[in-house]
Parts: C-alpha cells; sequence; structure tokens
C-alpha cells in the first residue's frame, strides 16, 4: 500500500459525510485533537469545500441554499462522492484505508446513491461481499442482515448470508484483531431461541445446524447472549437483524464503539452514531466515536503492514 506522505507508514483518507450534519465539525475537531495527532498517521480529507474543514481532494463548493429537499440531494450526492473517491484512492493504493463521517441514507437517495449504507454502497464500488462490525473493547457484535425492514428478516437470514459472517468475522478476527481461535456465537432469532419451536423453528431449522457446521456457540437466546460475551466467553456475536445486535453494542459502548467493514481490500471504519442535523453548526458535537474510529483505522493498517511484511 502507499504511504505517500506519511514516512511512519500510514495514510487515511477521511470523508466528511453529509455535510449538512456534524461530520465536517468533528472532523476538524479530530484532526485538532492531541491522541489523532500522536497517532502518526497521514490524512487525506474528502469532501467539499465552504464547511470550515480545509480539504485535499475538493468534491466542489457546499452551500445551503435554503431549499430542505435541494440541500437533501446535493448533501446526499457530495456524501456519496466522498466515498466513491475516497474507495477509488484505496483501490489505487494511494491511501490505506478510509474513515467515514456519517452519511444520511435518505439524502444519499435523494443524491443518485440508492443503497442503504456505506456497508451495501462499498460493497457494491468493491465487488465484494462486506460485513459489518460494531466493535468496543466490551463488545464486538456482527450483523447477518443490515438496513431492512423487520418483516424481511426471517426471508433475508438465508445459510449464506449467515456464512459470509461468520467467515468474515474470523478471518477479520484472526488478521486485524490478533486473536487466533476466535470463539464466535449466534444470537438466536426468536424469544429463547425458538423453545424447541414453540416460538418460531429458524433457530431449530437454520441457525443450530450452521452453528455446528461452522464450528461457532449457539444459537443462544438474545437476553442472554450478550451479557455472556460481556463477561468475556466470546470474542464476537453474530446478530440476526440489524436493531438486536446495535441495540446491545450501543448500550455497551455508546460513544465509543467503531463501525469496521469486514471483507474489503482496504480497511474502514466510522463512528457508531448518525449525522446529527439537529445540532449541527452549534459545536457542540462531541468528536469521540471518531477519534476511536481514526485510532481504530490507524491500528488495523499497521498490523496489516506488519502482516504483509
Amino acid at each position: 500500500m502507499s504511504t505517500a506522505g506519511d514516512p511512519r507508514g500510514v495514510t487515511l483518507g477521511i470523508t466528511l459525510g453529509d455535510p449538512r450534519g456534524i461530520g465536517p465539525e468533528i472532523v476538524g475537531k479530530a484532526l485538532r485533537d492531541s491522541r489523532v495527532e500522536a497517532l502518526g498517521a497521514f490524512w487525506q480529507v474528502i469532501g467539499p469545500s465552504g464547511t470550515g474543514v480545509p480539504v485535499d481532494v475538493d468534491l466542489g463548493p457546499w452551500q445551503p441554499s435554503g431549499d430542505a429537499q435541494a440541500d437533501l440531494a446535493t448533501g446526499g450526492r457530495l456524501a456519496g462522492l466522498a466515498v466513491e473517491r475516497a474507495t477509488a484512492m484505496a483501490q489505487r493504493g494511494t491511501i490505506d484505508g478510509m474513515v467515514t463521517a456519517p452519511l444520511d441514507k435518505a439524502a444519499l437517495k435523494a443524491g443518485g446513491y440508492d443503497y442503504p449504507g456505506h456497508t451495501e454502497m462499498l460493497a457494491a464500488l468493491t465487488g465484494v461481499p462486506t460485513t459489518m462490525m460494531l466493535a468496543s473493547d466490551r463488545l464486538r457484535v456482527v450483523l447477518a442482515t443490515t438496513h431492512i425492514a423487520l418483516r424481511d428478516v426471517p426471508v433475508s437470514l438465508t445459510a449464506a448470508a449467515i456464512r459470509q459472517a461468520a467467515q468474515a468475522t474470523e478471518a477479520g478476527l484472526r488478521a486485524d484483531l490478533g486473536i487466533p481461535v476466535p470463539r464466535i456465537v449466534l444470537c438466536a432469532l426468536n424469544p429463547h431461541a425458538g423453545d424447541h419451536g414453540r416460538f418460531g423453528d429458524e433457530d431449530d431449522t437454520l441457525l443450530a445446524p450452521l452453528a455446528r457446521e461452522l464450528g461457532l456457540h449457539g444459537p443462544l437466546p438474545a437476553d442472554t447472549v450478550f451479557v455472556r460475551a460481556l463477561r468475556g466467553e466470546f470474542d464476537a456475536v453474530i446478530a440476526p437483524y440489524h436493531d438486536v445486535g446495535m441495540t446491545a453494542i450501543k448500550v455497551a459502548s455508546f460513544g465509543s464503539a467503531v463501525n469496521i467493514t469486514l471483507g474489503l481490500p482496504f480497511v474502514r471504519t466510522s463512528p457508531d452514531h448518525g449525522t446529527a442535523i439537529d445540532i449541527a453548526g452549534q459545536g457542540v458535537a462531541s468528536a469521540e466515536s471518531l477519534i476511536q474510529a481514526m485510532t481504530t483505522a490507524v491500528g488495523l493498517v499497521r498490523r496489516r503492514h506488519t502482516t504483509a511484511g
């Protein structure tokens, strides 16, 4: 990978996200933070000019028009363009990976990018399957399905989806986090893991056989599996759907968890929160989760460099 501009070996892109949100503010705060400076990495800021943050890759000017719908589309277009540009740079080796500030899913679609979020967009741009992991020093959660309606989960929670999540989790824990024998557990889909079919049979007919096939623990009920993981019994929990996994990680580690995209040929992390448009421009947004995402990204890149020799 390229280390252009950085004699110490880590060059990362950082996108500003939706310019209507807190992305530019927290990026500016993070880049001035002594903890980020101490990481010794070189940062390429990717986003529109006019946000108050000096950019290295200028995607054009950002100037609110006062028309909410027009600004929604413009914000989404600029956020999507930043991800496209960062991905292209990472694929060329100009940067070792990216840290992405939050984007707004409705704005992203209005701006011409019909993806539910970063994870799915990166899969489309790179042509590889991706998996979402939320990680903190207390808990790691991987989502077998992501941004879909709850009613669609039983159909989307296929053997292929679980296998992909399990294989990506094991590879990520081994290669990126240095856990030689990962302890991975499946979170059950139904209450009490279905209670022998009384509350649904997916845990008995789908999840349990896959757990045996893939060498996983579980499926264990959602109301206990995360507690056991927090106590150190497991290195990661594979959650069957978005909210059961996201609720657990955010209750345990809100503000310090990091979104890591597994499966990519480069590193990608992001903070564990959204655009917070309601407080944008007030100067009160916390950069703590972004700083953690930047710290994690640098560590992951350095580990990959060391492993690659």
